[in-house]
């Protein structure tokens, strides 16, 4: 039997995925912050009888990374690493403290580095494996509010890059899976609309919200992460979500000075320029 551990396993993208591995017949070790509080996941898992086990972890946390891996790793091998955990925090870069930005690089970046390296030395031994980590469309867009949330997808997606190189030789397969707007409630938040010095906060909180009034699922994301895992792909980049190709295309169509302008003009033509280019009313 195949083995998977995922990240953030509680909800979201996260949930969906131990769901799709559970039914395709994996033994799926469903991680998280709090367990306890995971009952959604926990009910489905009877009701349907599936071979998931949730175990407590916190991938901002060296003693909790070690003893997670430790515990699962001293009777099973695992095959699949899905490093989905990741938080967001939005406000521009003069006002969101110092202390988000560090949260963010924390979980979304030094948590997959965390549970990549416990897990590597099993999977170099053995000569096998698949990591896929969840970034974003952020990991090729860095616009405000989303600039210390793009930072840290930008960086998920170098270090990925690296370490397929590296383990390429042993073959560890790496894939970069790059959602672009989801229904999850990482996405909802952002559309609140935050009082901020800076108009770029209101701009996007509109464009998620009409982004959501036709909503992608998290189980879209869930499904092309068991597709990799259960292929023999050795592709790096999976843009997921009907808007996902379409958002990065746009941004390699523009310069960087363009794109910098683009940011910067006037509410009337930035709400005038997303209704041309992606048909979403987000005034």
């Amino acid at each position: 039997m195949k083995t998977v551990l995922i990240t953030g396993s509680s909800k979201g993208i996260g949930l969906e995925t131990a769901l799709a591995f559970g039914r395709a017949g994996y033994k799926v070790f469903a991680t998280m912050r709090n367990p306890e509080k995971a009952t959604d996941l926990e009910n489905i898992v009877l009701t349907e009888n599936l071979n998931i086990s949730l175990y407590k972890l916190d991938v901002n946390n060296d003693a909790s990374v070690s003893k997670c891996f430790k515990t699962i790793l001293a009777d099973h091998t695992i095959d699949v690493l899905v490093n989905n955990a990741g938080i967001e925090r939005h406000g521009s870069v003069e006002e969101l403290a110092m202390l988000d930005f560090k949260a963010i690089m924390e979980t979304n970046y030094f948590g997959v580095l965390r549970t990549t390296k416990s897990l590597l030395p099993q999977m170099r031994k053995k000569k096998n494996g698949c990591i896929i980590n969840v970034a974003s469309v952020s990991g090729h867009i860095s616009n405000s509010p989303l600039g210390a949330y793009a930072a840290s997808k930008f960086a998920l997606e170098a270090i990925s890059e690296a370490l397929a190189g590296e383990v390429k030789p042993f073959n560890i397969r790496v894939a970069i899976v790059e959602p672009g707007i989801i229904n999850t409630q990482m996405a909802s938040d952002i559309s609140v609309d935050d009082i901020s010095l800076y108009p770029h906060s209101k701009r996007m909180a509109g464009l998620f919200s009409a982004s959501l009034k036709t909503p992608t699922p998290p189980t879209l994301v869930a499904d092309k992460i068991l597709e990799i895992a259960e292929s023999n792909t050795w592709k790096l980049r999976h843009p997921v979500g009907p808007d996902a190709e379409p958002f990065i295309q746009w941004r390699k169509s523009l310069t960087d000075e363009e794109w910098v302008d683009w940011s910067a003009v006037n509410d009337d033509e930035w709400y005038e320029a997303v209704q041309n280019t992606f048909g979403l009313d987000a005034r």
